[in-house]
């Protein structure tokens, strides 16, 4: 008698604890309907209210966005199916190479040198590699000896200015034209440069030359071009 008076005890607070918890869902849903219901047209109007600013931030977030477009965008179609080209025949990301080719592009417009010459002297020095290191202690982009052209390495230029793909660039092409005025041609300045024979023949300089037309050919004819 006693363990079912017990158990039926039990099992009406069970039952009493399973109404009241239900009570009180029901009075905090009752309570999220009522309040989303005099929230509904606060939000509405605060979404009205702010819509001008939220174009507005809008507008400005658009204009911000056509402001730092791709990088690639600024250099010339010819340029763009070079670096296409290059992207594929040496194995390097686009996104790799659109600093080295603004570079060249900005060097050698100052200089009065085809940008496309740099671009090719950079895959027969270094395969745009702008950390290689030569044994004879030629570093960068342009494999330029440090020991040699200090004086030509801009002021605030950092730490490792012969590692930086732009300096590395402006003090290869300094190099390369002071080859070119003493040699006396483009072709026995580049021979100079690639630290070779005055004689064509002995490759450095063709090699150059030809890798510039491979280069050339291919910003020609476009992104189908072969490599």
């Amino acid at each position: 008698m006693s363990a079912t008076i017990s158990l039926g005890s039990i099992t009406g607070r069970r039952i009493d604890a399973t109404l009241s918890l239900i009570q009180h869902s029901l009075i905090i849903v009752g309570l999220m309907v009522v309040l989303g219901t005099f929230k509904l047209p606060v939000a509405d109007s605060a979404a009205t209210d702010s819509q001008p600013a939220v174009e507005s931030s809008n507008a400005a977030e658009a204009s911000e966005t056509e402001a730092v477009k791709p990088a690639v965008e600024v250099l010339p179609l010819r340029l763009q199916r070079a670096l296409d080209f290059v992207s594929r025949r040496y194995r390097v990301a686009p996104e790799a190479l659109i600093p080295i080719f603004e570079a060249a592009q900005a060097v050698g417009r100052e200089r009065r040198l085809d940008p496309l010459l740099i671009i090719a002297i950079i895959g027969i020095e270094s395969r745009f590699n702008p950390f290689a290191e030569s044994a004879s202690g030629a570093k960068g982009l342009m494999q330029v000896i440090p020991g040699y052209h200090l004086d030509k390495v801009p002021q605030g230029a950092g730490l490792q200015p012969f590692l930086d793909p732009v300096t590395n660039i402006q003090v290869g092409v300094h190099v390369l034209e002071e080859a070119i005025r003493w040699r006396g041609s483009l072709t026995a300045g580049l021979q100079h440069y690639g630290g070779a024979s005055e004689d064509p023949e002995s490759g450095y300089a063709s090699k150059v030359l030809a890798e510039k037309e491979r280069i050339e050919q291919a910003a020609r004819r476009g992104s189908g071009a072969r490599v």
